[in-house]
């Protein structure tokens, strides 16, 4: 039997959560015992977690390295702590640039595998990068220009897209209450993008290109789902308002029933900025497509490898003329051909993002790693 330990910082964020879980609940229990490490408790999501019956420890497992000395018998504690529960690999789904928890598994003597999960790598976290990807048995990647961009000349690196649950995200009637209470009418068709608001997600070309469709379209809605409660979100809330657009966006903030929320749209967008930590492997954007929506997204990192038979459906990023361009195209479209590429997207997720699929290579690299 193979111990694989996930790490992870908190499930107060629950994505990253949520796509450690799933690939946690679905190993093959005849070959691998899973365990869980995070920071605190807290989180509406860690109560999935305990649910799940997977033993979790609560620890802080990424002490400061500074000043020096005093980092390095941290990390000697922590090694203890893994130690403690002996696992064979130990998996972080840090998102930082953190390398203690590396050095602390060195110590204990234990492999240690890291996820690549977005496009963050320069700037002052560059040597953070390089001393974990030194420390890693093996690394990782969600998207191929991170094999290109980071790890070119690697022999460490496995390409492991997130995956989705196709049996969870799937097309399902129009959900009516949930229409009644954001006031859509019979006739109001949506376009809905499902991101928390931080600036990297575009959210002002979106609503800058949305206004220049909304009047010669006004049975159409835009619908964004994600928590707005931040700076970022707060301007997007006071430009919506400039743009005159208060009754044609919908703010709907941060919801756990998305697939309730696809429901209600047609189609599905992700103007994320071609700028900062971008995207890794965005699981909004499968989801959607499972759910057999249409869907356009920027045509950067992450993805591009998800849209890559769809070029079509890739936006230049940043510019609101080409997002103008492409929601015009969309609200001229039927119903019947947005479900026809629906059911195209769905297909294609299906047979090349299912979540069997992630899991299956995750464990593939634990065997790899063991013998």
């Amino acid at each position: 039997m193979i111990r694989i330990l996930f790490t992870i910082p908190n499930f107060d964020s629950a994505g990253s959560g949520k796509a450690l879980l799933h690939v946690a609940k679905r190993m093959d229990t005849t070959r691998f015992e899973i365990h869980i490490a995070c920071f605190h408790s807290r989180g509406e999501f860690f109560k999935e977690v305990e649910k799940s019956g997977i033993p979790v420890h609560v620890f802080n497992y990424t002490p400061p390295i500074k000043p020096y000395i005093k980092g390095l018998k941290a990390c000697y504690e922590i090694s203890k702590e893994f130690k403690k529960i002996n696992p064979d690999i130990i998996h972080s789904f840090h998102y930082a640039a953190d390398y203690t928890e590396a050095l602390a598994a060195k110590m204990a003597g234990v492999k240690w595998v890291y996820t690549k999960k977005n496009m963050n790598w320069g700037g002052a976290s560059k040597n953070g990068w390089y001393l974990r990807t030194f420390l890693a048995s093996a690394i990782a990647v969600q998207n191929t220009d991170m094999i290109s961009d980071f790890f070119r000349n690697s022999k460490k690196t496995t390409l492991i897209p997130r995956g989705v649950d196709v049996d969870s995200f799937k097309p399902i009637e129009k959900n009516e209450s949930l229409a009644q209470r954001w006031q859509l009418q019979a006739k109001d068709r949506v376009i809905m993008c499902v991101a928390n608001l931080v600036p990297i997600k575009g959210i002002e070309i979106l609503l800058q290109a949305f206004k220049g469709v909304s009047s010669q379209f006004p049975d159409w809605k835009l619908m964004i789902v994600g928590d707005n409660d931040s700076p970022y979100g707060k301007e997007m809330l006071a430009l919506t308002t400039e743009l005159g657009l208060n009754e044609k966006v919908l703010f709907c903030g941060k919801q756990n029933h998305i697939q309730n929320y696809l429901s209600l749209a047609e189609v599905v967008v992700l103007p994320t900025l071609n700028k900062g930590r971008k995207e890794g492997s965005p699981v909004s954007l499968l989801e959607a497509m499972a759910s057999g929506k249409n869907v356009l997204g920027s045509n950067i990192s992450g993805i591009k490898d998800q849209l890559q038979p769809f070029p079509d459906h890739l936006v230049t990023a940043g510019d609101i003329e080409a997002w103008k361009s492409a929601l015009l195209a969309c609200c001229s479209n039927s119903k019947d051909i947005h479900e026809k590429l629906g059911n195209d997207f769905r297909e294609y997720v299906i047979e090349n993002y299912h979540i069997d699929i992630e899991v299956r290579r995750c464990q593939d690299l634990y065997l790899k790693l063991v013998n």
